[in-house]
């Protein structure tokens, strides 16, 4: 069956920063390739049809090693999206690294990827970083040709507050469909920017107020990247600990999708992204796909409340 291509359909995605082997210039191995094929089986058992890459991750080994795995798998193409990302230099010999959104680095990296990821058609790009420097009239010229070539279905961004994306969104004819934040149950400035307004604590929350809101009402899907929070929550005995524990328990599923159902419960649309390549934790997180978010309002706050360690405002 061939997946849907319209990523803002998907309910999760896999991130596939941890393949490819060590973060070096170093080539992947065989035992990298099966580690993909393994996490990616995984992925498709557990219902999740999106995957998410960008050219840095494991310094394009990542992609490689997926590339690999398409090669090997007949039909595989056709039912899984491919997005990915650029815009990010790493660091290169004395050089730091930096962020490059100019339009010819963008057609660049693109022809890389697809190379690297052995297909003709990207299924979503995201533009990694903001670029101080960038020109979003360039930027907007690599997009549309991008797109008009059909090597590119669709465009967002990541890590990118409301009045940057409209900014860019101003230049650029193509529809920007995806802003990916760090947003889960232990990284919560997305949703704290909506109820700190008029307090002290307004002047130390990381995120732009009114993102989400320009998302949502610009049909933007926000994606949240880190949404297991690396496993810090469901692994520890604390009191949100146990409060996932006993609501999986009662809800019949596992803490990592309640950790999940936290996130797409919030009606702004959040497709997290599980970044996890360990096979039973991707299957945890199966009822996050095949189960609608089954919190109630009050549990909902009672965890937000709980990982705060502090009443509400």
């Amino acid at each position: 069956m061939a997946a849907q291509t319209d990523i803002r359909t998907h309910k999760l995605a896999h991130g596939c920063m941890g393949l490819g082997g060590d973060w070096d210039t170093q080539p992947y191995t065989p035992r990298d390739i099966q580690h993909a094929e393994t996490a990616i089986e995984a992925a498709l058992d557990a219902g999740i049809t999106a995957f998410d890459h960008a050219d840095i991750y494991r310094y394009g080994k990542a992609e490689a090693v997926f590339g690999e795995v398409l090669a090997r798998t007949p039909g595989l193409r056709e039912r899984v999206v491919l997005q990915t990302k650029c815009g990010i230099r790493l660091p290169e010999g004395d050089r730091p690294g930096y962020y490059d959104l100019r339009g010819a680095g963008i057609l660049r990296r693109v022809e890389e990827s697809l190379t690297r990821l052995r297909t003709d058609v990207l299924d979503v790009l995201l533009l990694h970083r903001p670029d101080p420097l960038a020109d979003p009239q360039d930027i907007a010229k690599a997009l549309t040709s991008l797109h008009a070539q059909g090597l590119v279905r669709q465009f967002g961004v990541s890590n990118m507050s409301g009045p940057q994306i409209a900014a860019l969104q101003a230049h650029v004819d193509v529809p920007l469909v995806v802003n990916q934040l760090e947003m889960s149950l232990a990284r919560r400035d997305w949703v704290e920017a909506g109820v700190l307004v008029n307090t002290p604590a307004a002047t130390g929350n990381g995120l732009a107020p009114g993102t989400l809101e320009h998302c949502t009402a610009n049909g933007i899907r926000l994606q949240a990247w880190g949404a297991l929070a690396r496993g810090r929550l469901t692994s520890t005995d604390t009191p949100v600990g146990r409060l996932l524990t006993d609501l999986a328990r009662r809800k019949d599923t596992t803490p990592e999708t309640i950790l999940l159902w936290w996130l797409q419960r919030h009606p702004a649309g959040i497709t997290p992204v599980v970044g996890t390549t360990r096979p039973e934790r991707i299957g945890a997180c199966a009822d996050a796909v095949r189960r609608e978010p089954e919190l109630t309002h009050e549990e909902w706050y009672e965890l937000w409340i709980a990982a705060r360690d502090a009443p509400l405002p």
